[in-house]
């Protein structure tokens, strides 16, 4: 996948043909980038595994193969000059767009395999963990949010009872494929985009964890962040949040709303989840209340006490 950032970063270059209102490249470009991360997190929360190791080595072996395959058929037709996703137009294009919906069955199944082997695995830090767990489970529901964009249209389905349907499938709700996007993403301006709720579902498998290191870091200058068990529930919190914000673009792309348009409604909800996660996250850093035994006076001395000389 990183030689393929590279070649297509290159077509992109060279190749100036447009295909379905973008540059020809820029699929395969962006599919090789997306794997090349959810790649490199996946390897490492292998190596975590503790119990089934040779099983999970064959599940991120086929995680390996069916992202090869998959990228083998994106850029083969971006050579033929053709659409990968939804293209029913000729037999072949329909053989290698049904290939593409196994292997992704394929690579979604290894996955969970992957996430039943980490849910068994001993991790001894409890936010390590918990930030592993619910990325990978996070992920998982997002790579099934894709199947969303298989559904046919209505006009598409229209067009397949006369047999004379060319795409079935779309990745925006409530406008064509190919109109006005947003520059690298793609995403629609003008309609509703699965897409987005599936990358950022997927992409929790990296967010997480990369979480969790941040407070890692942050706990050197922040006293209350070297407590595990604060650092346990702001991942908690930041695994809620992030549930919330894959659901907030779910429904925002199903009512056919672009990403940079948000109504009343959707703002209402962000406001709402953003608060959650602030009153949360105090409630996380808040120092828990000392209980009558460790108080002074209370016939029993704290531990901080004890560590203290008497001066005898």
């Amino acid at each position: 996948m990183a030689v393929m950032t590279v070649v297509s970063g290159v077509g992109l270059l060279a190749d100036d043909r447009i295909l379905a209102g973008a540059a020809i490249w820029a699929k395969p470009f962006k599919f090789a980038i997306s794997f090349v991360v959810y790649a490199l997190g996946l390897a490492w929360m292998l190596t975590l595994v503790t119990r089934g190791r040779r099983t999970g080595w064959w599940a991120g072996t086929v995680v390996a193969l069916t992202g090869l395959a998959e990228m083998v058929i994106i850029t083969g037709q971006v050579v033929r000059g053709k659409r990968s996703h939804f293209n029913v137009a000729t037999h072949l294009d329909a053989l290698l767009f049904r290939i593409m919906g196994v292997s992704v069955a394929f690579l979604w199944a290894a996955m969970l395999l992957i996430a039943i082997l980490l849910l068994r695995a001993r991790i001894a830090d409890r936010a390590s963990a918990a930030a592993i767990r619910a990325g990978v489970f996070l992920a998982l529901a997002g790579a099934g949010l894709g199947f969303l964009m298989t559904l046919p249209t209505p006009g598409q389905r229209a067009a397949d009872r006369h047999g004379t349907a060319d795409v079935i499938g779309a990745h925006t709700v409530g406008a064509p494929d190919g109109g006005p996007s947003m520059p690298l993403t793609g995403w629609s301006t003008t309609g509703g985009d699965l897409r987005i709720p599936h990358f950022v579902g997927m992409h929790a498998l990296q967010v997480l964890p990369l979480f969790l290191l941040a407070l890692a870091a942050l706990a050197t200058h922040v006293p209350r962040l070297r407590d595990p068990r604060v650092r346990l529930r702001l991942v908690l919190v930041a695994s809620g949040a992030y549930a919330a914000l894959i659901a907030l673009v779910l429904w925002q792309a199903l009512r056919g709303q672009p990403l940079i348009h948000p109504d009343g409604a959707t703002l209402a909800c962000a406001a709402l989840t953003a608060l959650s996660t602030a009153a949360g996250a105090y409630a996380a850093l808040r120092r828990p209340p000392r209980t009558d035994a460790a108080r002074p006076g209370s016939g029993t001395p704290d531990r901080a006490a004890e560590a203290v000389p008497s001066g005898r």
